[in-house]
């Protein structure tokens, strides 16, 4: 029985030696370090073409981008959000779910949004490549975009959109092995609510270890011999700076709903059974079956949780009860 077979990539000899060493640096080095991964994916692009502008963009809600990954004429661009348009790239990659190029249109929905980095400057040339994800009907979801932008026109053939699409794929995989990961976890009970509902201490504990993380580079760079008193007076304030910041943000977790964890903790190890059930959006019959008891025993067990909680919906009780699995 023959298996199909992906055609070949036709790009030449020496883009194919590039990619290939791609591959496997990020298979080995940039699996969880998106930073690395988006950084090194933009080295990899300016081997093959010219690349002065270079972004990574997400789509989030019904009408924001958010660009974790910027850099733009040999300086990093800081992470930003932005509302697109009608006319811009990204509406145009919704509309047609393929890569687009600068040629399309001269140009017109690159220029119809909001540059990137040097907003005095105008790319003459782009391609920008949709990353796409499997959602659970089986169609692919366009979730996000790789952008290569040249400020010479013409910098970008055949070649280098066929490679640029390749490399993009090979970001969408290293997410979506991500997403499959969240995926076993969902499996655990009441486990849509670990992967997707991001609390404060989530944030706020990533937060402080990279906050402790850069204060340790600025303690060991104190250890550098002929230090000038410059530096090392800028040196002690970043340190200074940051063990404020660690203690600011563990200061604000004191600040933050303690309820859902008290209210949670207030149940019998029978009620809590039910209320992680109750999360999964078990219905009573289903917590009868589940547990092994009775209708009437599942109601008693309802009426408690309730009177707990202080909530009139078993809805309400779920969602409080997602938010404390999700700390």
């Amino acid at each position: 029985m023959e298996t199909d077979k992906a055609a070949p990539l036709r790009v030449d000899a020496e883009t194919a030696i590039i990619l290939r060493e791609a591959y496997h640096k990020i298979e080995a080095l940039f699996r969880t370090d998106h930073y690395g991964l988006y950084d090194y994916v933009r080295v990899v692009a300016g081997k093959i073409a010219r690349v002065d502008a270079f972004f990574i963009g997400f789509l989030h809600g019904s009408r924001r981008v958010r660009y974790p990954y910027g850099y733009d004429d040999g300086a990093y661009v800081s992470p930003d959000t932005h509302t697109f348009g009608p006319n811009g790239q990204t509406a145009w990659l919704i509309k047609h779910r393929q890569t687009y190029r600068f040629a399309y249109d001269n140009g017109s929905a690159l220029h119809a949004g909001v540059p990137i980095g040097d907003q005095t400057r105008r790319s003459a040339d782009v391609v920008t490549v949709p990353i796409f994800r499997a959602v659970k009907d089986g169609a692919d979801q366009l979730f996000g975009m790789l952008s290569m932008q040249s400020y010479l026109p013409g910098s970008y053939d055949d070649n280098a959109v066929r490679a640029f699409e390749w490399l993009a794929g090979l970001v969408e995989r290293v997410l979506t092995r991500e997403g499959e990961d969240k995926d076993a976890l969902r499996r655990l009970p009441a486990g849509d609510t670990g992967p997707n509902l991001l609390t404060s201490d989530h944030v706020v504990e990533y937060l402080t270890h990279r906050v402790a993380s850069i204060r340790d580079i600025a303690v060991e760079a104190l250890t550098e011999p002929d230090l000038n008193a410059a530096v090392h007076t800028h040196l002690t304030r970043i340190i200074d700076a940051t063990e404020h910041i660690q203690t600011e943000l563990i200061e604000m977790l004191l600040e933050t709903d303690e309820g859902p964890e008290r209210r949670f903790a207030s149940l019998t190890k029978a009620q809590q059974g039910v209320a992680v059930l109750l999360a999964d959006g078990f219905d009573n019959d289903q917590l009868a079956a589940e547990l092994g008891v009775s209708p009437n025993t599942v109601k008693t067990h309802l009426s408690a949780i309730l009177r707990k909680y202080g909530l009139r919906s078993r809805a309400q009780v779920a969602d409080d009860v997602r938010r404390y699995l999700a700390r």
